[in-house]
């Protein structure tokens, strides 16, 4: 079961039963439905607030766990009838993003009349053509939505001006309204009365609440910005997020190296600087945990506490402790960072696939994969299908991982030097950093492992135009896809794919995207067979081994050559057909040369001369010897011997030897009587 640790307080809601008010250390956390508890493999994200806290899972439902002084259930499903992809929590209203890009929400500053209740704000934006909403952050009483035309609406809230108005003028809206435009990331926090906004050439901008110096603007400014004002004396380097408190900012910054640096500004007992006066700009938290090899790959704020998920598994925390949230076991505030330590998680699975969040004065650990468009999970999947690689790497163990040689060629800038670097890389890494590694280079995606990410990142395709196209099919759903539709059934080809190609491959692309009515239908009533080839080609350039051409075959697949042109340095699909009918056809002639030859050869094979050698040992072999050989003593063997020798007595015998006796005394006597 995938982990979610849980510490801090127990209480408004209670998370736990038969728990403490207060968990001073991490313990497992299990949901009091068993069917939650299967649910909890597959979390996607965690927001608490000061009364609720909500679970996200990926299947896209959510359950929140409400203030037990709530008339209603303690814990229960939030019923939206879209998938969710974003949950937040404020003091006191809750915001949810579906994947239809409509947001709801609920809470006495945005709902007063019925504040129990989710209503769709984002149809309340006045301009009809700027409501599709990509992004939603919460503060303490005000919600912030970021559309996909790059403005942001506020809503809500506007006590300590942090919607961008006056405060005396304006105090709350129930309707969004416009704060900003050109606008890339919000930054605000659960406990938080003021916002930050980052625009796409990174300047920030920042309204609300200021009182210990939270924007770090520095001591002389007043104590509530009543306008969006630009933030100046920013480190340098990227920013890469900013988590807001009550009373302090911290900023993560990411530098050439790259290296990541928290810098922090605002009350002393929160800002980890260990220093007991407040600080006005934002300044490095500075501490011997955070080690030159060491990322950090997550971190949050809540009310006063901040916890930190470093890349070597620290987890640093620092801030106010009263409830126990920092996880050292007792109750005693930090104000300089310090290690905790965790009960075994699952960190033989990603680091980068764990992440921490704050609630008001609640922690959580969980473990949650990055989620990915349809587009990447298709091709981690291709990644996986062996029987379309054909380029191996080597790890440092000398395990094997194969790859696709026309994606990497693609993702790689069609650079074999690059390829050469990335064997290099792959054979210092484990199996699991490798396959993490292909997988990013895959999918473009940097959130599987920003570590190894930053390894890479040189080697990998900058090309803005290809970039560009990529991101368009991102974000468009119905052009993610070739799509052939045969027998009842949809065949998904990723676009990406043809992209790919579309470097190889002369207007292939655009024939594809532009002409795609053409190439749907032409495609539609192909065989099983000649379909599987035209599949095995489209992801691996080649003709699948151990297929028979035939001629019917090629005339079902001869149409696709208008639309699957190649460079002059290759040969198309339906060239490649032709060459390996040929090579067939020749084949088969080579074998009824190689038939005939071995009919040829029958008379004179090993086999007849074997029965030629067995007819001639027949006539000398020990069976006819022996028969020879009787047939020899037949003649003088005792039986015929016998024979002769009866024969010869014959002549000799009694009987004959009297007749001779008798003819001889004829003879006497006959002689005598003459005298």
């Amino acid at each position: 079961m995938n982990a979610c640790l849980f510490f801090g307080r127990n209480e408004k809601p209670k998370l736990l039963k038969n728990k403490p008010n207060k968990i001073t250390k991490p313990i497992q956390f299990k949901f009091e439905n068993e069917n939650e508890n299967e649910n909890k493999k597959q979390i996607k994200q965690i927001s608490s607030g000061n009364f609720s806290t909500i679970f996200l899972f990926k299947n896209g439902k959510a359950i929140e766990y409400l203030n037990e002084n709530n008339p209603k259930q303690n814990l229960q499903k939030i019923q939206i009838e879209e998938n969710i992809q974003k949950v937040t929590v404020g003091s006191r209203n809750e915001a949810i993003l579906t994947i239809e890009r409509n947001v709801f929400a609920k809470g006495k500053d945005v709902n007063s009349e019925n504040p129990n209740e989710f209503i769709n704000i984002s149809s309340l934006i006045e301009d009809k053509n700027d409501r599709i909403v990509q992004d939603i952050v919460s503060g303490s009483r005000s919600i912030y939505l970021l559309t996909s035309n790059q403005n942001v609406y506020g809503i809500g809230s506007n006590s300590f001006a942090q919607l961008g108005f006056d405060s005396e003028t304006l105090e709350k809206t129930e309707k969004p309204i416009l704060m900003m435009k050109n606008v890339s990331k919000i930054f605000s926090g659960n406990s938080s009365n003021f916002v930050f906004l980052l625009n796409s050439n990174q300047e920030l901008f920042g309204c609300g609440y200021n009182y210990f110096g939270q924007f770090g603007l520095g001591e002389s400014i007043e104590e509530t910005i009543q306008k969006l004002t630009k933030i100046q004396n920013i480190p340098k380097g990227k920013i890469i997020d900013i988590q807001c408190g009550n009373a302090h900012s911290i900023m993560l910054i990411e530098d050439e190296n790259p290296k990541r640096k928290l810098y922090s500004c605002g009350y002393y007992e929160y800002n980890g600087l260990g220093k007991n006066e407040d600080t006005y700009e934002f300044t490095e938290i500075k501490s011997s945990l955070f080690e030159d090899d060491d990322y950090i790959i997550d971190f949050s704020v809540g009310d006063s506490h901040t916890l930190i998920l470093t890349s070597k598994e620290k987890m640093i925390v620092f801030g106010s402790n009263k409830y126990g949230q920092l996880g050292t076991g007792d109750i005693k505030d930090q104000l300089i960072p310090i290690q905790i330590e965790l009960p075994k998680l699952r960190f033989n699975e990603y680091i980068s696939n764990y992440h921490v969040s704050c609630g008001f004065n609640k922690s959580f650990i969980y473990y949650s994969p990055p989620s990915f468009s349809n587009l990447e999970e298709d091709l981690i999947k291709l990644f996986r299908r062996k029987e379309f690689c054909d380029i191996s790497f080597k790890t440092e163990n000398g395990e094997i991982i194969e790859a696709h040689k026309l994606i990497l060629k693609y993702r790689l800038n069609q650079n074999q030097n690059q390829i050469e670097k990335l064997q290099e890389i792959i054979s210092k890494k484990s199996i699991k950093e490798s396959n993490q590694i292909f997988e990013m280079i895959y999918s473009n995606n940097s959130k599987i492992n920003p570590i190894l990410y930053s390894e890479i990142k040189e080697i990998i395709n900058s090309n803005e135009k290809i970039e560009e196209t990529m991101k368009r099919i991102y974000l468009n759903e119905n052009e993610k896809y070739f799509i052939i539709e045969r027998k009842e059934k949809q065949y998904k080809f990723p676009k990406l794919i043809l992209i790919t190609r579309s470097e190889l491959y002369r207007g292939m692309f655009l024939s594809v995207t532009e002409d795609k009515s053409n190439k749907v239908t032409d495609y539609s009533e192909l065989s099983n067979k000649s379909f599987q080839i035209f599949e095995y080609w489209i992801y691996s350039n080649q003709i699948k081994d151990g297929i028979e051409i035939t001629q019917e075959i090629i005339d079902e697949l001869e149409i696709g050559i208008d639309y699957f042109q190649l460079n002059q340095t290759n040969p198309n699909l339906f060239d490649l057909l032709i060459n390996k009918f040929n090579n067939q056809n020749q084949n088969e002639k080579s074998k009824e040369k190689e038939k005939e030859q071995k009919q040829i050869e029958i008379k004179i094979e090993k086999k007849p001369i074997l029965e030629v050698e067995k007819q001639i040992e027949i006539k000398i072999e020990k069976k006819p010897i022996l028969e020879i050989e009787k047939q020899i003593e037949n003649k003088i063997e005792k039986k015929p011997v016998l024979e002769i020798e009866k024969q010869i007595e014959i002549k000799i015998e009694k009987k004959p030897i009297l007749e001779v006796e008798k003819q001889i005394e004829k003879k006497k006597t006959d002689k005598c009587f003459i005298f």
